[in-house]
């Protein structure tokens, strides 16, 4: 069975409800797509740093019962987890305001566990990381973790990674960029947006991906709804209509990740993949959190329809 490890941070979450009062729940952009990975049938581990608190004893029970595997995941003691809380706009449209400075994923690459964790890395199919993962940890801790990446591709491990940027995360952009620029030359497959590469490197950011290398797979998700997909040698843009009634757009494209994910490792090809993830990410961003209810999960996101539809 193909097996994938997801890195970076979950935080509790916290997001308006009513009456002026706020709903907790949990959630990260790996975890997020980790979690949607293993509604999707994948076998999925999370790896990252939680403290000894009753909270994260909470996330972690809660993973387990998604389905997602636990056992990197290091508990520091005394540590507590990050925080963040979700405010949203007429449109849906959300801003994020973190507490996270001394969460213990930021030493996640820096902690005893650290040796045991790169080993158990190199043995997965695919590792899963973002430039969010990347903005957790500091230099030396990057290094490290850019290490794991180049042992596990020379042991034919897939490479995955997502732009995902938030400013807020980095001292520089400086920083930012000579950490995405190792990242990119590390991936397989990339998961990119306009939005976060005109963010980063403003107009010169479609130049950074490299689209032209036929071994590298790039879905880069665009203004408009849909994605352009370059690989093999080909290039394809795969629409998608406006979703109705959008209340939340927040993990719309950490599940779209794992819907696309999901179904190229079942054996989709890409534009079949790609409808996977615009039919994830369509039912994700009409409720609130970054965690829909489980039947709210449409039927046509399993992996049983999805890989039989082939384009």
């Amino acid at each position: 069975m193909t097996r994938v490890a997801c890195i970076g941070e979950c935080m509790i979450e916290l997001s308006a409800a009513a009456g002026g009062l706020l709903s907790r729940g949990y959630g990260g952009d790996t975890l997020n797509t980790a979690v949607y990975l293993a509604r999707l049938g994948v076998a999925v581990d999370y790896v990252t740093a939680l403290g000894d608190d009753p909270w994260s004893d909470e996330m972690v029970h809660a993973w387990r019962t998604e389905g997602v595997g636990t056992d990197l995941v290091v508990r520091v003691p005394g540590r507590l987890p990050g925080l963040y809380l979700i405010s949203t706009d007429e449109t849906g449209q959300r801003r994020f305001h973190y507490w996270r400075d001394s969460a213990p994923a930021r030493q996640l690459f820096e902690l005893p566990e650290t040796d045991g964790i790169a080993t158990a890395l190199t043995g997965y199919d695919a590792i899963y990381f973002s430039g969010i993962s990347l903005s957790l940890y500091g230099e030396s801790g990057r290094e490290r973790l850019f290490d794991v990446l180049d042992r596990a591709r020379t042991l034919g491990r897939r490479i995955v990674f997502d732009t995902n940027f938030r400013s807020r995360g980095w001292p520089d952009k400086a920083q930012a960029k000579v950490a995405y620029r190792a990242a990119l030359r590390r991936a397989d497959l990339i998961m990119a947006s306009t939005e976060d590469l005109d963010l980063l490197f403003s107009d010169g950011g479609l130049a950074e991906l490299p689209a032209e290398n036929p071994r590298i797979e790039v879905v880069l998700k665009l203004a408009q709804p849909g994605v352009r997909i370059f690989y093999d040698g080909r290039e394809q843009t795969i629409a998608t209509e406006e979703v109705a009634g959008v209340v939340d757009t927040t993990a719309a494209g950490d599940s779209f990740a794992a819907a696309y994910l999901a179904a190229r490792l079942a054996g989709a090809d890409p534009a079949a993949a790609a409808r996977c993830g615009h039919c994830l990410a369509g039912a994700v961003v009409c409720h609130r959190g970054a965690i829909i209810p489980r039947t709210a999960m449409p039927d046509g996101s399993s992996i049983q329809i999805l890989t039989g539809e082939q384009s």
